[in-house]
């Protein structure tokens, strides 16, 4: 019994050093991007934390406003779930909601429903559509935000009148109901609305940008007076920061998917991009003509073909390819001198009795089906002796 002795490293089995060398680019490359990442992150995390935040000092916090209203005697208290900010909603209470888009439709209603007759004042800061038309119907989002963050009252509010300008252009709201009040224009469409409540003393105020709340614009235009006057009117403050993890009163129509999680603009970018690349692909796919033959530049010897497609098969051990290659072959040569058609070389039952007769008996039927469709060699030893005796048998076919 033999033994092959173990076969080169070639590209069917490449070492380590060769995937190392390979790879190392695109691990590389992977590398600086989670860097780059992570860089991003990070100072995009310290630029905005603690954002509409009144605790925090930096500069889109919301500190400045407390301590100032602290100063007037208005007490201000954080709360970070539905029922903290439905619970303290009361006639001497302002409640402000600083990111309303964060709360789920069956959670904007019930906090709808819990302020609408508290005679206290709500505030909304930025509530997209459809958000403001659950917390605020009467008023309705346009898609389009302003061009201008600072804006002129234009309206008979005292509080924006005695506030003066104002950074407060953001998203713009039209007001359905003829006793609210619009402010702040942009484009004749108010950036700032208040609906007084139709069965009590209370109101909702709906501003379009947070902007007069930051600590870092609070000190411009007329924004320390608005942000006052539209947070001190009552006592007590309530800083409503809805997060993602309040699952209070949330439902199963609440959960959305991945697709649902995603702008329509990027479905429709999406999908124009597939269009795009089938036309592409059809446009580079097509044919101008029947195919047309080039004479290869460099002439190459038929015996340097073979050989090296021989050595391909020994590096990849693939002596069954190379055996069932030769035979083909030469059952193709033989079929002709036997008076086999071609199109039946490779019929047992066609070529082995033709083969045997035109031997006159010499070939012993067993081992011509043996030899011609038989099972792979073992080893590179029986592979060549294979080749040997098919190549004698054409020659002796061959033989007048």
């Amino acid at each position: 019994m033999t033994t092959e002795a173990p076969l080169a490293s070639t590209s069917a089995s490449p070492t380590a050093r060769q995937l190392w060398t390979r790879a190392r680019g695109v691990l590389l490359a992977l590398v600086v991007l989670l860097v780059a990442a992570v860089a991003i992150a990070a100072i995009r995390s310290d630029a905005r934390h603690g954002t509409l935040d009144p605790r925090a000092a930096d500069p889109y916090g919301s500190r400045a406003v407390a301590e100032l209203l602290a100063a007037r005697g208005v007490s201000t208290r954080v709360v970070t779930t539905l029922d903290e900010a439905s619970a303290a909603a009361g006639p001497d209470t302002t409640l402000l909601v600083a990111v309303p888009d964060l709360l789920t439709h069956s959670q904007q209603s019930r906090l709808r429903s819990r302020t609408a007759g508290s005679d206290g004042r709500t505030v909304l800061v930025a509530p997209g559509s459809p958000s403001v038309e659950r917390l605020a119907p009467g008023v309705v989002a346009s898609p389009a935000t302003s061009l201008d963050s600072t804006l002129s009252p234009d309206c008979s509010l005292p509080a924006a009148r005695r506030a003066g300008t104002a950074d407060t252009g953001g998203i713009r709201y039209t007001a359905t109901r003829p006793d609210a009040d619009e402010c702040y224009p942009s484009e004749r469409l108010a950036t700032l609305v208040r609906l007084p409540d139709t069965t009590g003393d209370g109101d909702t105020v709906v501003i379009g940008a947070p902007d007069i709340l930051y600590n870092d614009t609070l000190d411009e235009q007329g924004n320390a007076s608005l942000a006052l006057q539209l947070l001190g009117s009552r006592p007590h403050l309530v800083w409503y920061l809805p997060s993602l993890s309040d699952t209070t009163a949330a439902t199963p129509d609440d959960e959305k998917g991945f697709f649902d999680l995603l702008p329509s603009g990027w479905l429709w970018g999406t999908l124009q991009l597939f269009i795009a690349a089938a036309l592409a692909a059809l446009w580079r796919a097509r044919r101008l003509g029947p195919l047309v033959p080039e004479k290869l530049p460099v002439a190459i010897r038929a015996s340097e073909t073979v050989e090296g497609r021989a050595r391909l098969y020994r590096k990849a051990n693939a002596r069954d390819r190379a055996a069932a290659a030769l035979r083909s072959t030469t059952r193709t040569r033989l079929a002709p001198l036997t008076g086999v058609p071609v199109t039946q070389a490779h019929a047992p039952e066609a070529l082995l009795p033709a083969l045997s007769a035109h031997l006159h008996g010499h070939g012993d039927g067993q081992a011509l089906h043996s030899l011609l469709f038989g099972p792979p060699p073992r080893d590179d030893a029986a592979l060549i002796s294979l080749a040997d005796q098919l190549d004698a048998l054409e020659r002796e076919v061959r033989r007048p």
